[in-house]
C-alpha cells in the first residue's frame, strides 16, 4: 500500500500515541496492526511491539492474532491460486501446525515477529492462533480447543473475562477478532457449525485432522464497529498516517451480541 506524504514514526511517538489513547499499566489489550498504514515506522514491527509492552508494563499483557488459515482443507478456497487437483496432494503434505514454527498467514509483520518475541506464548490452535505476552499470557493462550475457537474459555473469552481492551492499529473492524465472540453467544438465523479439517501432530505424528466448530464470517462486522462507534466512546489517534482505535472489549462484545440478535435475526431453533 502505498500512502502519499508519508510520515516517519519513531518510539517514541508510539508511546505518546498510545498513552493518548488512554493505555495503562497493567491493561490487557488485544491488537491488530497494519504496519504500512503508519507511514515508515523507524525499526519497523519491533518498535511497535517494544512500544505496546512497555505501555502496558510487567502487570499488563499484549495478545495478538497470529492465524494459519492455510492449514484448512483447499476446499474451503484457502488455496484457491491452486488447481483442484493438487488439493488431495495438499492435504497428505501440508505441514502439520507447530507454534514455534509455522508462520502467520495474512496477519501483518507486527504479529509475524510477535509470535517468536522473547517470553511470548502461542496457543495450539492449528489455524487461528493467538500469541501473548505478559503477565497473563499463559492464562489467555492455554488449552485453546480445536473446536473451540472463539468460545468460552478461548483466548478472547479470557480476554473478555479479565475486562481487557481492543487496539485497531490501522486495521477495521473486519479485523476485529473480539466480534467472534460475539457471533458465539448470539442466537440468529442461519447459525451454524462446519467441518473443518488441519494438520496436526499427533502422538508424534502428522495426522490430517477433521474437526466441527462454528461457522463464522465477519462480513457484517463493519457496521457493528460503524453502529457502536455512535453509542460507545471509542478512542481515536493518528499516530504517523494512521489512525489508531482503543475500545474496552466488554462494551464491544456485548454490544455486538444485541446488534447480531436484532440485525441477523433471532434464530427460532
Amino acid at each position: 500500500m502505498k500512502i502519499e506524504n508519508r510520515k516517519i514514526v519513531l518510539k517514541d511517538d508510539l508511546l505518546k500515541g498510545f498513552e493518548a489513547l488512554g493505555v495503562k499499566k497493567g491493561q490487557n489489550i488485544i491488537v491488530h496492526t497494519s504496519l504500512t498504514s503508519l507511514g515508515f515506522v523507524c525499526g519497523g514491527p519491533q518498535v511497535v511491539i517494544e512500544a505496546l509492552l512497555e505501555s502496558v508494563g510487567e502487570e499488563g499483557t499484549i495478545m495478538m492474532p497470529t492465524q494459519t488459515w492455510k492449514n484448512l482443507d483447499p476446499s474451503m478456497g484457502v488455496h484457491w491460486e491452486e488447481p483442484e487437483e493438487w488439493h488431495q496432494i495438499i492435504r497428505d503434505n501440508w505441514p502439520a501446525y507447530d507454534k514455534a514454527i509455522t508462520p502467520t498467514n495474512t496477519m501483518g509483520a507486527v504479529s509475524e515477529m510477535f509470535r517468536t518475541w522473547p517470553n511470548a506464548k502461542r496457543s495450539d490452535h492449528p489455524v487461528r492462533s493467538f500469541a501473548a505476552a505478559g503477565k497473563n499470557a499463559e492464562l489467555l493462550i492455554k488449552d485453546h480447543d480445536l473446536s473451540n475457537i472463539f468460545g468460552k474459555g478461548s483466548p478472547i473469552d479470557k480476554l473478555y473475562d479479565l475486562d481487557g481492551y481492543v487496539m485497531l492499529i490501522g486495521v477495521g473492524y473486519d479485523k476485529n477478532t473480539s466480534l467472534h465472540l460475539a457471533d458465539v453467544i448470539a442466537e440468529y438465523d442461519g447459525k451454524h457449525n462446519e467441518y473443518n479439517s488441519s494438520a496436526i501432530m499427533v502422538n508424534g505424528e502428522r495426522k490430517w485432522v477433521t474437526y466441527e466448530t462454528l461457522s463464522v464470517d465477519g462480513e457484517d462486522f463493519e457496521a457493528i464497529g460503524r453502529d457502536f462507534e455512535k453509542e460507545y466512546e471509542v478512542k481515536i489517534t493518528y499516530i504517523g498516517n494512521g489512525n489508531v482505535r482503543f475500545m474496552r472489549q466488554r462494551d464491544l462484545v456485548d454490544y455486538a451480541v444485541k446488534w447480531i440478535e436484532k440485525n441477523r435475526i433471532v434464530s427460532k431453533v
